[in-house]
């Protein structure tokens, strides 16, 4: 495969590219081969005030007529135009993907695919939205009429995650657009470099100047002062529990509302009545694909006690069948993780579980073939308690812990034993005992007889310390729009209320 060279940009403010004003960088490394391939801007909170500025000039810009009240038919032009153009790169997108986080090239295609998917949906919301405009409500009187207005919430600042670059920050943009928004976009400084190419692709779309502007930088010198900013209206931010819980105290001095998508510790229970192989694939790409980076990882594994035995065995073997390699080759199947401190991270994680007393069935270190790069195999650990804290804690690599179980009832117990509450699945061929499991579930998302499947069109959001508020769907939409009630007096009578003054003589 051909050389890629990392594209060198600088940050995307009110439709152009432009210096950061302390003129720092950051670089960028490429996780398989721990090599420096470019390097991305270092924002500080002057380049977020300026961005902020930029954001909120477009959004009034022509009495508003440009974005924010134009209808949203005229708004979903421009979201198509941008999935065209980003399924044109497609090729390009997914290398840079790969490269700068290390997912296989063939996920990051997937993620790319999903990326232009999710610009048309909400360019179908943003259409939708026209028809929805004055809704009537009914009232009890009929001299009152009320209608509804649903209008953009403002300059929205999105800080997103390194695990899936560009179709997390997707995930905030398109709806955030759709809605009639302008947006300052932070992602992590960890994996940024198609996050600043969709700034090119907005400019190449004619995207109106300042309705999204992308900064990169680390989080305390650009996140920070983007949460806190006075002239932001909502922050939307998806990464760990501890920083959203920063986020929310920054927010909290403005009171302006934020959406979290935070940690997850999520549980795949797995009965008795399964096709053994089937399931355990499930398993394994639940915990496994997006190299164990994935924040509804359904890391838990809870399976009958009496195919639990059989289970760990053909767990083992399927995983050591997992092609690990650079992602751009052919087959790759888990790439490195993302940085040299999520390695030691994952490393640790591992090492605590053993000296707490767990068994590792297989994995947790360096594969043998790949002498550089952040590569760990998937593991798999046994004779877990619950108090253990491979049971508890996010590893946020591939590092999967089993838990056997005797009765539903306990099932459901060990799976809802988390401070977390993001996914959850269940694999049974008996749809009652899914149906039941399903309802019993402390978690924002459960899959059946599967894990990890996301559509655009179908809620995403956690309960407990994984956060609150839903992105995707229309519920994403609505994350982005703020309702306003007009009622109009329409009786020719006076109100009555008050006796009038009495004539002058």
């Amino acid at each position: 495969m051909a050389a890629i060279s990392i594209p060198s940009r600088q940050l995307f403010i009110d439709g152009e590219w432009r210096e950061s004003v302390r003129n720092n960088r950051i670089p960028v490394i490429n996780p398989a081969t721990e090599q420096i391939v470019g390097d991305v801007p270092a924002a500080t909170f002057e380049d977020v005030d300026i961005a902020v500025k930029a954001a909120r000039k477009a959004l009034k810009r022509n009495g508003g007529k440009e974005w924010a009240t134009a209808s949203g038919a005229h708004r979903a032009k421009y979201l198509r135009a941008i999935a065209a153009k980003i399924t044109e790169k497609k090729d390009l997108f997914a290398k840079l993907e790969a490269i700068d986080c290390g997912k296989p090239l063939d996920e990051a295609a997937w993620d790319i695919d999903d990326v232009a998917g999710c610009f048309e949906y909400n360019a179908d919301l943003a259409e939708a939205l026209d028809a929805k405009q004055n809704a009537p409500v009914d009232l009890p009187m009929d001299t009152f009429k009320c209608h509804v207005i649903r209008e953009p919430i403002g300059v929205v600042g999105l800080i997103t995650p390194w695990n899936y670059p560009l179709l997390m920050a997707t995930w905030k943009v398109a709806p955030a657009l759709a809605a009639g928004c302008a947006a300052v976009l932070k992602p992590s400084e960890l994996a940024s470099v198609t996050c600043l190419e969709l700034g090119e692709v907005c400019r190449e779309v004619g995207l109106p100047p300042g309705i999204l502007n992308i900064l990169t930088g680390l989080g305390p010198d650009a996140g920070a002062p983007l949460a806190s900013h006075p002239d932001v209206d909502k922050i939307a931010f998806t990464g760990s529990s501890v920083t959203g819980s920063k986020i929310m105290t920054a927010a909290a001095q403005n009171v302006k509302p934020v959406t979290l998508e935070l940690g997850g510790k999520s549980p795949i229970v797995v009965f008795d009545d399964v096709d053994i192989d089937k399931a355990v694939e499930w398993t394994l790409f639940g915990c496994f694909w997006t190299n164990g980076q994935i924040c509804s990882a359904t890391s838990r594994l809870i399976v009958h006690e009496s195919i639990a035995n059989e289970f760990q065995d053909k767990l083992v073997k399927w995983a050591k069948n997992i092609k690990i390699s650079d992602p751009l080759e052919e087959g790759c199947r888990l790439g490195p993780v993302v940085s040299s401190g999520q390695y030691e991270k994952v490393l640790k994680f591992v090492e605590t579980a053993k000296s707490e007393g767990a068994t590792i069935l297989y994995g947790g270190q360096r594969p043998q073939h790949l002498k550089s790069g952040f590569y760990i195999e998937p593991a798999i650990i046994s004779d877990v308690t619950t108090s253990m804290q491979i049971w508890k804690d996010e590893v946020f690599g591939p590092v999967l812990c089993v838990k056997t179980f005797s009765t539903e009832e306990e099932a459901i117990e060990l799976a809802n034993d988390t401070q977390y509450g993001l996914g959850a699945a269940v694999i049974s061929n008996d749809l009652d005992r899914c149906d039941r499991v399903t309802k019993a579930f402390e978690a924002g998302i459960v899959w059946v007889n599967c894990s990890q499947p996301c559509f655009s069109q179908a809620p995403w959001g956690g309960k407990k310390r994984s956060g609150f508020g839903h992105e995707l769907g229309e519920w994403g939409l609505d994350n982005y729009l703020s309702v306003k009630q007009v009622t109009r007096y329409i009786s020719n009578d006076a109100w009555g209320w008050y006796t009038p003054p009495s004539p002058k003589l």
